[in-house]
């Protein structure tokens, strides 16, 4: 089993850590779960992303996202080089918001 539960009056599943936004279709990674996972191994990183969750967040498409709760998943000396500029992201998503921190901090 996943761990989702099913929704017996519109026949789906729910996965946990996932909320519902304005479609059933349409899904965003639950807040509390990627603040925790923004919590990094230095206190940098912990700002650089938890400051990205805090301010573009809310106003990023549902796809952006999802790239970022599936960027939280890169170990951190690869998010450190590519937010330092050493190297990029394998995908475009990832880059934009890599893009977007480093404008912010003017790194």
């Amino acid at each position: 089993m996943n761990g989702g539960t099913r929704d017996a009056g519109r026949g789906t599943w729910e996965e946990p850590g996932l909320d519902r936004v304005s479609s059933p279709e349409s899904r965003v990674p639950n807040l509390k779960r990627l603040h925790w996972r923004t919590r990094r191994g230095t206190r940098e990183l912990d700002a650089l992303f938890g400051g990205w969750l805090e301010t573009s967040f809310a106003t990023a498409g549902p796809a952006l996202q999802q790239a970022f709760d599936e960027l939280l998943d890169v170990q951190d000396p690869d998010l450190w080089d590519w937010v330092m500029g050493h190297a990029r992201p394998p995908r475009a998503d990832w880059q934009a918001i890599i893009d977007d921190i480093r404008a912010r901090h003017r790194l």
